[in-house]
């Protein structure tokens, strides 16, 4: 990331919001055939907005910007937020140039709920038909009485909280919680291997981020009735080894994400499959934040390993390299992995806004979406609002990780 263009950048988003200027982008309009008119007709009468207002919560934390004394290491920290907003604009430019005319009001958070209030009085935030943001748990948490009060849908683009930590029929999560990933595994587990030769086996510290993971995961296979696995549980990789069956597939699914903890049982597991003298069959299940930690490839590879992951960049794919270039070119630098998660936010709901007007609501649960990084697949909670079911599951393969469905 180039230094220079930051420091333009900061400067711009300083001079944007202290203007209270929000950018309106003006469609491109087409002309319908007779043909093609009639068939709308025979529609459903959707009520299109004459200008869709979405308000986008960043914390770009412009208060502690001080451009004079800011070193290169000062601006990386600032990566997320800008590289979030800038795939998010893209993503909504591009659905502009195909007819909504659309009212982008950026704010800057400051990750500060006293500020989060003061915008509560905004004419223009208050005029929003989404609001994007925040985006961490506290300020989701905070903004949920105004989103209940005034009946304004809040899109949760980044933090992977369980929705019934907030209680809002009007929140859209859009990262996968942990229970989701938890059930995921376990659903795979159910599909791949066989009651008859294989134990499942939970390796879990019981600390609580441990426990998070590893309860849905019991709670699905204790629900079962038909064809049970047997399932053990245990602290650690050691206390496993002394109960062992030579014959039997063992599914064993690590619960924890410490990578302290981590590291010695993937060496201990390994050891265990390539024994001298005849190791077990094991295969290796990880927790989803595995995939940004540092772990022997070559010991994965040989578990047969399987993450599961909420987005996953196919880098040979045609709409990622002309993301890429598009960026580029109008930045200057490389997009990171928030500016793919801000385009495909940005455009999904840009085009389901467009597409379905004002009860864009409605079709949120029928509109999947395959992007460039994340896929969305909502199912609507009456309590807890629209959570995103869609997860991949990636294997270790050739120094890298695969998609395998």
């Amino acid at each position: 990331m180039k230094l220079n263009k930051n420091y333009s950048f900061l400067v711009l988003i300083a001079l944007i919001l202290s203007a209270c200027s929000p950018k309106v982008l003006t469609p491109k309009t087409e002309t319908k055939k007779p043909e093609e008119q009639e068939k709308v007709a025979e529609k459903k009468v959707i009520k299109k907005f004459s200008q869709a207002s979405v308000s986008l919560l960043i914390p770009f934390k412009l208060n502690e910007v001080n451009l004079k004394s800011m070193s290169k290491a000062d601006v990386e920290k600032y990566a997320m937020p800008i590289d979030f907003y800038q795939g998010f604009k893209m993503g909504v430019d591009s659905v502009a140039t195909s007819g909504l005319n659309f009212k982008l009001n950026v704010f800057d958070t400051q990750d500060d709920n006293a500020h989060i209030a003061s915008l509560y009085k905004n004419d223009n935030f208050r005029k929003s038909n989404l609001i994007v943001g925040p985006v961490f748990p506290d300020g989701v948490k905070f903004i949920t009485n105004y989103s209940k009060l005034n009946n304004v849908p809040i899109v949760s683009p980044l933090a992977a909280s369980n929705p019934s930590d907030f209680d809002n029929p009007n929140l859209i999560s859009v990262v996968n919680n942990i229970s989701l990933h938890s059930r995921k595994i376990a659903a795979y587990i159910a599909k791949t291997y066989s009651p008859s030769n294989a134990i499942i086996v939970i390796i879990n510290p019981k600390k609580t981020e441990d426990e998070q993971f590893a309860s849905p995961l019991r709670s699905y296979f204790q629900a079962q009735t038909n064809n049970k696995f047997i399932v053990q549980e245990y602290a650690s990789a050691f206390t496993f080894e002394t109960k062992m069956i030579k014959g039997k597939q063992y599914a064993v699914v690590v619960t924890s994400s410490d990578r302290a903890f981590v590291l010695p049982t993937i060496e201990k597991l390994f050891k265990l499959k390539n024994l001298p003298a005849g190791g077990y069959a094991i295969n290796l299940f990880g927790h989803p934040l595995w995939s940004k930690q540092n772990y022997p490839t070559d010991k994965l590879q040989n578990l047969n390993t399987i993450i599961s992951s909420s987005y996953k960049v196919d880098y040979k794919n045609s709409s990622v390299v002309n993301f890429i270039k598009r960026y580029r070119s109008k930045y200057g630098f490389e997009p990171g992995e928030y500016a793919f998660k801000g385009f495909d936010v940005g455009y999904y709901f840009g085009k389901i806004m467009a597409t379905y007007g004002e009860d864009y609501l409605a079709y949120l649960t029928k509109e999947k979406y395959k992007g460039l990084q994340n896929n969305f697949i909502f199912i609507h909670d009456e309590q807890f609002g629209y959570v995103n079911t869609s997860l991949m599951l990636l294997r270790y393969k050739n120094y890298a990780l695969n998609i395998i469905e």
